[in-house]
């Protein structure tokens, strides 16, 4: 383990022990050094800025209410990154009752597969890419995010989805197909 793993995981001991007790800015200083890493695993879940911002909070919110229940068995991030796949699915699947169906020409698609000459077209082809995903059901999105885009293993997406290892390949392997099955048909794309 690296000596700055170290020192957060001792730093997270300490910081979880002081909020335990009750001193408030301990809370704050366990969000400041996990805030970074949860907020760039959130950003898969929506591009909706305002949307982010209030999924990265409901992370924290269920970490604080839930911190009697860590265990250490594995760092504190590996638990926050837990609760984030659970909040990220929860919206997923709460947006799936409100889509409305567009057409998305096909030149988008292809911008999308294009290499990137700037910063400008890499934002708009991750655009593309989740406004493809979106179209696709939250148990789908979630193993295709976190396998795909996240580069998780299967171990690891089972771990962070809290599925068996079998699950999560039978369900890379049917969202693989959906998401084939989606981009050779009519191209249409659901939008929450």
């Amino acid at each position: 383990m690296a000596t700055c793993d170290m020192h957060n995981n001792a730093a997270d001991r300490h910081d979880i022990e002081a909020t335990l007790r009750g001193e408030s800015d301990a809370y704050a200083r366990l969000v400041a050094r996990h805030q970074p890493r949860v907020a760039a695993h959130m950003w898969r879940f929506t591009r909706n800025r305002l949307v982010y911002e209030e999924l990265v909070h409901d992370v924290f919110v269920e970490a604080y209410l839930n911190l009697r229940s860590y265990r250490a068995a594995a760092p504190l991030e590996h638990w926050l990154m837990k609760i984030a796949t659970r909040v990220g699915y929860r919206f997923w699947k709460q947006q799936g009752h409100r889509r409305q169906l567009r057409e998305t020409p096909l030149a988008n698609y292809d911008a999308a597969a294009s290499p990137a000459e700037n910063l400008i077209e890499q934002n708009e082809a991750a655009e593309e890419v989740h406004r493809v995903l979106s179209q696709l059901p939250p148990r789908d999105r979630l193993v295709l995010t976190l396998v795909y885009l996240e580069g998780c293993t299967i171990d690891e997406a089972a771990q962070l989805a809290g599925w068996s290892k079998t699950m999560t390949k039978v369900q890379a392997h049917r969202a693989r197909g959906k998401l084939k099955k989606l981009l050779e048909s009519g191209r249409k794309v659901y939008v929450p």
